[in-house]
């Protein structure tokens, strides 16, 4: 069994809240900092946010029957596309039993409840910078265990060697023994910079050796905004083609389906730019250009999260929906023509029968 000497556990818990959050704005409203990446390798200055995303410290701590105090603070991050990340932090000493502690952060409903309390009542504060609020239906959250150094000193291939079944049960929150396979599987994702350190991700926890985290856990902190993101923006897409869908239907119901309503086409139109503004956010926020490590570190994180099979699922509900909506403005042209045809022939007619017509008026 692993005995921590000295690290901290991080819980944190990831909302889309808005469509945008102006940050300059939200930081006069409140004693916010900019967000920067401390690296401790060496890397252009180009590596960093855009733009970088606010930190808001409040009060703690928390407390949690069963559960270590946390920290004497909260921090809440805004990113500008409408994330909001809470964090707790909880002190590892000797007496901490990592299997123990994430099974009593899994679904843990009281940080839940109160991680929500505290994003409603910054929203509050933050109100005037704040485009199109609503805190989403569901939250992303994950826990980091995050160690300075082991009690019974543990080497780094200790970790997915002799103690690989506990380290497993430790990300995956399981009090059973599990299957070689899935112990094979929870540390197979893990990466290192120098000997002394490793960081092993999995799906809902990850451990953290390292004396110097903070750029990682930036980025682990990203990857799962990034999926936050990505999975909100999978529901709000197949809610627009539901909608469009439904458009769609009433409209082949009608006999006569001309004159359109042209709430259909814009309605689908700023559908489609909210949800590429979105997507292109949530992208391009973080820039990992001169820093492999980092880089390979987050694309390690992504294939955890599957975040290209989100990338690719939301890119191909876009190309749908601009099929609709590609569809929906040529049948309105194809109508439009139809009965600027119908009227030409209706002149020529009147045209052609109005000198036969006249002298029998007089």
């Amino acid at each position: 069994m692993l005995s921590v000497a000295r690290g901290t556990c991080y819980s944190i818990f990831v909302y889309d809240v808005a469509f945008a959050i102006n940050l300059e704005g939200a930081e006069r409203l409140t004693s916010a900092t900019r967000e920067t990446i401390k690296r401790k390798r060496q890397a252009p200055q180009y590596f960093e946010y855009h733009p970088a995303p606010l930190r808001v410290v409040q009060a703690g701590p928390v407390k949690v029957d069963g559960l270590l105090p946390t920290d004497k603070s909260v921090e809440l991050v805004l990113y500008d596309f409408g994330a909001v990340v809470v964090i707790y932090r909880i002190p590892l000493d000797q007496s901490s039993d990592l299997l123990a502690l994430g099974q009593q952060l899994y679904e843990n409903k009281h940080l839940l409840d109160d991680s929500l309390k505290r994003v409603q009542g910054l929203l509050k504060v933050i109100a005037n910078a704040v485009s199109k609020p609503n805190v989403s239906s569901f939250v992303e959250d994950y826990v980091m265990f995050q160690v300075e150094a082991f009690g019974d000193s543990a080497s780094i291939e200790d970790l997915t060697g002799i103690h690989a079944q506990h380290v497993a049960r430790i990300l995956r929150a399981e009090s059973r023994e599990l299957s070689e396979d899935e112990v094979r599987d929870a540390v197979s994702h893990r990466i290192s910079y120098g000997k002394d350190d490793v960081v092993i991700v999995d799906w809902n926890a990850a451990l953290i050796v390292d004396k110097e985290p903070d750029d990682v856990l930036r980025v682990l902190e990203f990857a799962n905004v990034e999926l936050l993101e990505m999975r909100f923006l999978d529901q709000r897409l197949d809610a627009a083609l539901g909608q469009a869908h439904d458009r769609l239907s009433k409209r082949s119901q009608k006999w006569f389906r001309f004159p359109s309503d042209p709430s259909d086409l814009r309605d689908i139109s700023q559908w489609q730019v909210d949800s590429a503004i979105l997507f292109e956010g949530v992208n391009n926020v973080l820039k990992l250009l001169g820093d492999q490590y980092l880089a390979r570190l987050y694309r390690l994180a992504a294939q955890r999260f599957h975040l290209s099979e989100w990338d690719g699922t939301i890119l191909r509900k876009l190309q749908t929906l601009e099929s609709i909506y590609q569809k929906l403005s040529n049948e309105v042209t194809t109508r439009r023509m139809e009965v600027l045809e119908w009227i030409i022939i209706i002149l020529i007619v009147i045209s052609i029968v109005l000198p036969f017509i006249s002298p029998n008026l007089h």
